[in-house]
């Protein structure tokens, strides 16, 4: 099953210290020989985006940034055999930003990616 993990988190005055870029890098060699990490990527702060939402049967469009909320920093798109599993991988990313990043805080969504087997025995 699929698990998109979503980063969220307010940075600190300081760039990420070379150490944590060199330990995620290890974190997602090991998640890709493992065969568990699909894809990942950075995503550029809010203000490049815009959130289109219906609400009463309006269609709206708002432009970024969005001052409610923690910017979105990156995602991971994991295959594993449980939902454990999938947050086991985002503790480990997390666990990092604590370890090596002094000042940073910011959670991760672990958010299951729907697929043929949720639709199974509904006919």
């Amino acid at each position: 099953m699929r698990y998109m993990i979503l980063l969220k988190g307010n940075q600190p005055a300081t760039p990420p210290p070379p150490g944590l870029m060199d330990a995620i890098m290890k974190l997602g060699m090991e998640a890709s020989v493992a065969g568990a990490l699909l894809d990942t990527a950075g995503l550029a702060p809010s203000v490049a985006g815009a959130r289109v939402a219906l609400y009463g049967g309006k269609l709206s469009v708002t432009d970024g940034p969005f001052a409610e909320a923690k910017e979105t920093i990156s995602y991971a798109l994991y295959e594993v055999r449980s939902r454990e599993e999938a947050v086991e991988w985002a503790s480990r990313f997390i666990k990092l930003h604590r370890d090596l990043w002094e000042g940073w805080e910011g959670e991760a969504d672990v958010l299951k990616v729907m697929g043929p087997e949720d639709f199974e025995n509904q006919s």
